[in-house]
């Protein structure tokens, strides 16, 4: 039947069985979405067959498999859920030869995947790198499957469930400019890459409760398009990036319990989110948050309105101090001493006598 058939959409039924291997060399499947079953076993190599599969949903199942690194070598597919199963092992695919350019939408969430997060394919994607296209030039299109053999003609519509700012939203439409990575709850471990930054027309990034280390690429405040980030529960140190600063449209951000320290970048981003999305971070200080910088400087007005009672200042205080005990070396000779005002007259006529000399011999002859 999949050598005819466009779309198998058994979507949230009681299927509790493997996918059987056995899709046909000339598969002509575009959309299989299986989401939200009780099946179990490996993702069928013979999938592969499929050669235009554009979206392969496969998550809330009971799936136990290793990555299937041959979806990755599948040149048209754009949407990958393999979202609350029991995927286990890394992600990292040394045998890629063909890495689809148009993949926008990639859900791994809640699995046991563990290693380097998968930079080499995922930097192979054009949809979410945008290179090649502007703002400007974008039309909103969305994916659909036309009915041939209907007219005037009929489209059947993906729809696909992404996890959005904390909010499961079901994409009815997907527009082929949305573009998302979740790979949260995980076990994914290192550093997250620098080459991360090159994904500029990716939307949505989720990194949350993993096990990532060392510090914040400096490179993803280079993904101007970022509305939604989330880096919280991992082992991240370092300070946070003054480069986020330049992500205009970040709507949505989480950086709570991690280990970064320093002060949180000013300016007006940021600055903007509520404490709690720097919730569990001891080593951060300044706004929004309570816990002042030690380099921060209060005003005395600030102070007295955090202690409640006016406070000595003592800089003034020694300032005034010093002023007094200079004006004293300086003047009390000169009022008090004949010797040494004598000498400062003297030595203030031969200064004179150095700058002025015509203006000092005419005052000598007249006198």
């Amino acid at each position: 039947m999949s050598e005819t058939l466009g779309v198998l959409n058994l979507r949230s039924n009681n299927f509790n069985a493997a996918i059987p291997d056995a899709f046909p060399a000339y598969c002509s499947l575009k959309t299989i979405d299986l989401n939200g079953n009780f099946i179990t076993g490996k993702v069928p190599t013979s999938l592969a067959s499929c050669s235009s599969l554009e979206i392969l949903d496969l998550g809330s199942n009971k799936m136990i498999d290793n990555f299937p690194c041959f979806l990755m070598n599948m040149p048209t597919l754009r949407v990958i859920v393999l979202r609350s199963n029991k995927f286990y092992g890394s992600t990292v695919c040394p045998n890629i030869n063909e890495t689809s350019t148009v993949l926008q939408i990639i859900d791994m969430a809640h699995n046991n995947f563990s290693g380097e997060l998968p930079i080499q394919w995922l930097t192979k994607s054009q949809a979410m790198m945008a290179t090649n296209k502007s703002d400007h030039n974008i039309k909103l299109k969305h994916l659909k499957f036309e009915f041939l053999q209907f007219s005037p003609s009929v489209y059947y519509q993906d729809a696909v469930i992404v996890t959005s700012k904390g909010l499961e939203l079901e994409l009815v439409k997907i527009l082929t400019i949305y573009t998302s990575i979740d790979i949260s709850s995980n076990n994914f471990q290192d550093s997250i890459p620098e080459e991360l930054g090159k994904l500029q027309g990716l939307r949505l990034l989720n990194l949350s409760n993993n096990a990532l280390t060392g510090k914040i690429p400096s490179s993803i405040g280079n993904m101007r398009k970022l509305e939604s980030l989330d880096l919280s529960n991992n082992k991240l140190s370092g300070t946070i990036p003054t480069s986020l600063q330049q992500l205009n449209f970040l709507s949505s951000f989480n950086l709570s319990f991690n280990k970064v320290v320093g002060r949180v970048p000013g300016g007006n981003q940021l600055q903007t989110f509520s404490a709690d999305s720097y919730m569990g971070i001891e080593g951060l200080c300044g706004f929004p948050l309570e816990k002042s910088c030690p380099d921060q400087v209060e005003s005395p007005k600030e102070r007295n309105s955090r202690t409640g009672s006016a406070e000595i200042d003592w800089n003034v205080i020694c300032g005034l101090v010093g002023l007094v005990f200079g004006f004293g070396v300086v003047v009390w000779p000169l009022v008090f001493c004949k010797i040494w005002r004598k000498r400062y007259y003297e030595r203030v006529d031969e200064i004179g006598v150095r700058i002025f000399p015509r203006l000092y011999q005419t005052s000598f002859d007249e006198a």
